[in-house]
């Protein structure tokens, strides 16, 4: 089993990636690594209803790369932290910051930010 979504909105989203995906002859991970190299493809992800930055930059992470894809566990730490409600993109980058000022990989600082407030709830 790849995928297992209840939900129909979900099922029709990744319906739409992988239609917009084949349209651009994307075929494998390193493809769509390279064709999120692209603003304009990152734009024409941002078209499909359901998929917003957090989305792509999760994307991003599963092809390799190396990126915080913010969501209410990271919303939530940084609360908790006393970092205030930012948008989405200044607290990725208040995530990114901080993972450089401490040595770390972006990714795997947000993935134990992750795990540790998911654990939490």
């Amino acid at each position: 089993m790849a995928l297992k979504f209840n939900h129909a909105q979900k099922v029709a989203t990744a319906h739409a990636i992988t239609d917009l995906l084949a349209a651009d002859g994307v075929d494998t991970r390193e493809d769509l690594s390279a064709w999120l190299d692209h603003q304009a493809n990152r734009a024409a992800l941002r078209t499909v209803k359901g998929v917003g930055p957090k989305s792509i930059d999760y994307i991003g992470n599963l092809v390799g790369r190396s990126h915080v894809a913010v969501d209410v566990h990271l919303r939530a730490f940084a609360v908790d932290a006393g970092v205030p409600d930012l948008p989405y993109d200044q607290l990725r980058a208040v995530y990114e910051e901080a993972a450089a000022l401490l040595g770390h990989d972006k990714g795997g600082l947000e993935h134990a930010v992750w795990r540790h407030r998911s654990k939490a709830t």
